[in-house]
């Protein structure tokens, strides 16, 4: 890597003028990928608390075994938004957005390699985050076909009209489909050429290594299930047959496109929180992190399996034997790279100075609730159990395992570590750990009880159930109420802590990497000269410093 060779991208993608240098730039098409990474996290987030709300709607119907809440119809499209919008508006745009901001920080970038297609992303995401809101009071919407948009379910158009709600969701899924394939090949450009004079692939962030190989995933596996979105599409507004068997199509092969993608998605989202936990353990438990190179490299491995995996969400789809054996052994090898970073994780922990910090709280409760879900992962990753328990609670309680007690617990343990670095504040410990309290309870409480009542045989996707598995469901339904009122602590904390909190030096935990030789907040181009890295990351209690530049070695040494 080479000044030249840094410069020459630069070049290609200058920042537009004029941005405003104060709370209106997050109101403009700024190129900034700081300021483009709050927008993320703030628009993410306002569509969490939708996605939440409608969760809460749904546990409120759930309380009882009889459908006394909503229509039965209403509940089908608020199961359908809600896993809609958690998944295409939380979850992908949050870790973009934690990424846009830490990425080129951690490698010594002063921006991304294209600011403007970085922009011009993000604003697709309030696009169709609105038309996907649309899909939902125009009839014929989400309610009929659930949030995989099955066909030849999907292709029922009882209203007769050329745009329906159904049409609607589609063509939003689509949106973000190319949206994220902006954003992954602006992600693997600058990390493989904006990288900073010797820092070299083995001295790069864990975080980097798992943004990469997750950007990576978007590039192989996303395209497949765009590509079938508009194939659906144009079998609904234009009368192809793609996947309509009345005219010759194949439904199958929808799922095969959807779960292509649908499978490694999981992998997309669950690296970076890999990153976020190789990165906060090292600094709380003031260790270095336990083999470094092979947890990086195992996300790349991680990666690479991920492409060999999807089948195992049709094994009761028809599928033949041998492709169910096959597809069996390709999900239980992917847990390999998986329990490395577990075992270098729990072996940085050991024997650490631990400093029990809200951000290590959630690292912690992340790792946790990660393990449990990896222990149901395996079981339903075996073709018997898998069929035994297909469409019941306990595979719904294993998603939710991964994408809430893993990933979102995962999400605020980075948010609260990189709060006074984004902001230049600091927040209040006691209110970050009353909401680490109250989220991990909640989730336990919410997402367990579902695991047996998946081995009662309750399906899932139904507003009403046998008596037998209420005790259970009224269980899951409290938690599920105090999950929504765990976010009231992390707003009040957030923004009253960034409006009026303790100023932020540039290196509160004492933590290595180059993003805390910045101020807090970093300037708008980072870095007044590039740094040259002149050792690997994590070395705690060592000597040497991570960069040559002089400027710079104050800091580093004190961080040590």
């Amino acid at each position: 890597m080479t000044n030249l060779s840094v410069e020459a991208i630069a070049q290609t993608e200058q920042p537009l003028p004029g941005a405003p240098d104060n709370w209106k730039r997050f109101f403009s098409f700024s190129t900034d990928h700081k300021v483009i990474g709050i927008q993320y996290l703030v628009t993410s987030f306002f569509f969490f608390l939708i996605g939440g709300l409608l969760a809460m709607i749904m546990r409120g119907e759930l309380i009882t075994p009889e459908s006394d809440l909503v229509d039965r119809a209403v509940y089908n499209a608020l199961f359908t938004m809600h896993g809609t919008i958690m998944l295409f508006l939380w979850t992908f745009p949050s870790l973009v957005g934690l990424s846009n901001y830490l990425v080129p920080l951690m490698i010594g970038a002063k921006d991304m390699a294209f600011p403007r297609l970085n922009a011009a992303a993000f604003w697709m995401v309030p696009v169709f985050g609105t038309i996907l809101m649309a899909s939902f009071f125009v009839p014929g919407g989400p309610s009929q076909s659930g949030w995989w948009a099955y066909p030849p379910v999907s292709l029922q158009n009882p209203t007769g009209n050329l745009i329906n709600g159904q049409v609607l969701w589609l063509l939003a899924v689509a949106l973000s489909g190319v949206s994220s394939i902006m954003g992954a090949v602006n992600f693997v450009t600058t990390i493989a050429r904006m990288r900073a004079p010797g820092m070299t692939w083995f001295r790069m962030p864990v975080f980097v290594w798992t943004v990469l190989s997750a950007q990576m995933i978007q590039l192989l596996g996303l395209p497949a299930l765009t590509a079938g979105a508009v194939m659906l599409l144009l079998d609904l507004t234009v009368g192809t047959s793609f996947f309509d068997p009345a005219k010759g199509g194949n439904p199958v092969l929808y799922q095969h496109f959807f779960w292509f993608y649908s499978h490694p998605a999981v992998y997309v989202i669950i690296l970076p929180i890999f990153g976020v936990f190789s990165e906060v353990f090292p600094v709380y438990a003031r260790k270095p992190l336990f083999g470094y190179r092979l947890v990086a490299t195992s996300s790349l491995v991680i990666t690479g399996l991920s492409t060999l995996v999807w089948v195992h969400h049709m094994f009761a789809s028809g599928t033949p034997g041998w492709m169910r054996m096959l597809f069996m052994a390709t999900t239980m090898l992917i847990a390999v790279p998986t329990g490395i970073k577990v075992f270098a994780w729990v072996a940085t922990i050991w024997g650490g100075q631990l400093r029990l910090n809200t951000p290590m709280l959630f690292a912690l409760g992340g790792l946790v609730m990660f393990l449990f879900s990896g222990i149901t992962g395996v079981m339903l990753g075996s073709v018997p159990f898998d069929i035994h328990v297909n469409n019941t609670y306990f595979v719904v309680g294993h998603f939710h395992y991964v994408v809430y007690g893993a990933v979102v617990m995962g999400m605020y343990a980075a948010l609260y570590h990189w709060f006074p670095k984004i902001t230049g504040r600091m927040y209040s410990e006691g209110l970050g750990k009353l909401h680490f309290a109250l989220t991990f309870l909640g989730t336990n409480l919410n997402f367990f009880p579902m695991h047996p009542l998946g081995l009662m045989g309750m399906p899932r996707r139904v507003a009403s159930y046998d008596p037998e598995f209420a005790f259970w469901n009224v269980i899951a339904s409290l938690g599920g109420f105090l999950l929504g009122m765990s976010t009231l602590p992390f707003l009040l904390n957030t923004i009253g802590s960034w409006v009026q909190g303790e100023k932020a030096p540039k290196n509160p935990w004492r933590a290595i990497g180059l993003e805390w030789l910045l101020s807090s907040p970093p300037t708008t181009e980072n870095f007044e000269e590039l740094p040259i890295v002149i050792a690997e990351p994590y070395g705690y209690g060592k000597s040497e410093p991570l960069v040559s530049n002089p400027d710079a070695l104050e800091v580093i040494h004190e961080s040590r």
